[in-house]
């Protein structure tokens, strides 16, 4: 399978995930709008979606799929499998442990999530609950990220892109069908959490099966080879997973706010990621593994050419999407979000922490192409070092922010600080020869970004001739909306491919392309 096919197949199934995670979260907003409920529930399923991140979109594939690449090319087909079962039991050993003890000391960890709830006590028991609830994710997880870095070794991307549908499916029924069944529509969506790891779990197993790979729970025991996937884990996931620990900690702020503030950034999180996910973790998952053949096979230059075509059609997709966020925020969240239990003031709240989040999306996307540059080539040390001082840099953003802005301050911190790791991963790269942008690259960024500009002329015209249908309730919203997208994004493909920022053919040649050999 080609690279722009493998971006396109999981981009496609992550974007089918996404509109399926918009229904869901249309249901939460109606349903639970942006008060202590809301907040709560959002705390309870930061845990279990900042180790899905971290391990299914960054520190465990990023550490698994190199060294199951290499020994699937040094030893074969079998030994590779063995060295899968015996991570997973190890895994699974470890984050047993660890499920079992958080939840034991769940009211203490929630002073660390949620510090400000301490002051809110039905809020906080609320929290507490929920967190019990969805934290055995983490397990679920955990085998399906393992199992998924498997199936990608193979050139099979599909099965674990498409697990995010079945968590949102889940979730969905658990809010439509049980949700009137309980004290509040939380408890529904807490429990539903854990039965949707579930579900990926036996997905993705079956999934194994019909490639022929059938998994075996062995005994855990730490071979140097298992040794050396946790050495990698570890600094991994704080490299590859700043962007969700920044997050958390703005969280952790966000509760020392106003109540619904956490909602808010929740809301506008998941906006944007629409279009990280669908791009970011698309051309990460799938460039990772390349890279590694190539370097594994001494091909730098191969290697480096790989790195600039991604970095070119990530700024290609990103860049328009992050133009239109920050030209028309208000009337994108009032389309999705504003019915029910969220009104106006909500909607406005909601459209500042998506203009900042916004400012951030493309370092978002950067990140997640120039961090497998180091992983390829096993160096997990310095993309800590890098995400550490973005860290830093987010919680004095926070402090400094924090007081002025409210919760946009605490959004606009975590974008600066991505902007940060951005430059640093970048520069590091530079300076040890092993990635430099070519002509063709910074070419199509300079016009792919004026493209984008032209489209936010369009999208603040028509936002003002709209503007009564896109506040009106009823279907007229969300034709004047999908006028605006269609629009938009005809305006900015037509002008991509007449300055030459992208041409349709070059992509459709790249999607009917397969390697060599």
């Amino acid at each position: 399978m080609s690279f722009l096919r493998s971006v396109a197949t999981v981009g496609g199934y992550t974007l089918a995930s996404r509109i399926l995670g918009f229904v869901r979260d249309l249901l939460i907003a109606a349903s639970l709008g942006a008060g202590p409920v809301a907040d709560a529930f959002f705390v309870a399923l930061q845990a279990p979606n900042l180790f899905r991140r971290l391990f299914a979109e960054g520190a465990f594939s990023a550490a698994f799929v190199p060294l199951f690449s290499a020994e699937l090319a040094r030893t074969g087909r079998n030994p590779a499998i063995l060295f899968a079962e015996q991570a997973l039991s190890v895994l699974l050993a470890s984050l047993f442990i660890l499920v079992c003890l958080v939840e034991i000391a769940m009211p203490l960890a929630m002073l660390i999530f949620a510090p400000g709830f301490r002051d809110e006590p039905q809020t906080f028991h609320l929290a507490v609950l929920f967190t019990r609830l969805t934290f055995p994710y983490l397990l679920f997880v955990s085998l399906v990220s393992l199992m998924g870095g498997v199936l990608n070794s193979f050139g099979r991307f599909a099965a674990a892109a498409a697990t995010p549908i079945l968590f949102n499916l889940v979730l969905i029924a658990a809010l439509v069908v049980v949700a009137p069944y309980t004290p509040n529509p939380g408890y529904a969506l807490a429990g539903g959490v854990t039965i949707a790891g579930l579900a990926q779990f036996l997905w993705l197993l079956a999934s194994c099966r019909r490639t022929g790979v059938s998994f075996r729970l062995r005994r855990p025991k730490l071979t140097p080879a298992v040794g050396k996937l946790l050495r990698l884990m570890l600094p991994a996931a704080i490299g590859a997973g700043a962007a969700q620990v920044n997050q958390v900690i703005s969280t952790a702020m966000a509760s020392l706010l106003v109540p619904g503030s956490i909602s808010y950034l929740f809301y506008a999180d998941r906006i944007t990621q629409l279009p990280l996910g669908v791009i970011g973790v698309a051309l990460g998952t799938a460039l990772l593994p390349l890279l590694s053949r190539q370097i594994a096979a001494g091909e730098g230059e191969a290697a480096a050419d790989s790195q600039n075509r991604s970095l070119e059609l990530g700024m290609l997709l990103i860049l328009p999407a992050a133009a239109a966020l920050l030209a028309v925020p208000d009337s994108l969240v009032a389309v999705l979000f504003q019915r029910g239990a969220f009104g106006a003031f909500q909607t406005v709240a909601t459209a500042h922490a998506l203009m900042a989040y916004a400012v951030g999306l493309p370092a978002f996307v950067l990140i997640k192409v120039l961090v497998p540059g180091f992983y390829a080539r096993h160096d997990t040390a310095t993309p800590v070092r890098i995400a550490l001082i973005s860290i830093a840099a987010n919680i004095g953003l926070n402090i400094a922010l924090m007081r002025p802005l409210g919760h946009t301050g605490l959004a606009l911190a975590v974008s600066l600080a991505a902007w940060l790791q951005t430059g640093l991963l970048g520069f590091v790269l530079l300076r040890r020869g092993h990635w430099r942008p070519d002509r063709p690259l910074v070419r199509r960024l300079v016009r792919t970004l004026g493209c984008a500009l032209a489209m936010v002329a369009v999208l603040l015209g028509l936002a003002h001739l709209l503007q009564g249908d896109l506040t009106a309730h009823g279907p007229w919203r969300y034709g004047a909306m999908g006028l605006m997208i269609a629009v938009g994004g005809g305006v900015f493909m037509g002008l991509a491919q007449w300055s030459g920022a992208a041409r349709l053919q070059e992509i459709t040649t790249q999607l009917r392309r397969r390697p060599a050999g």
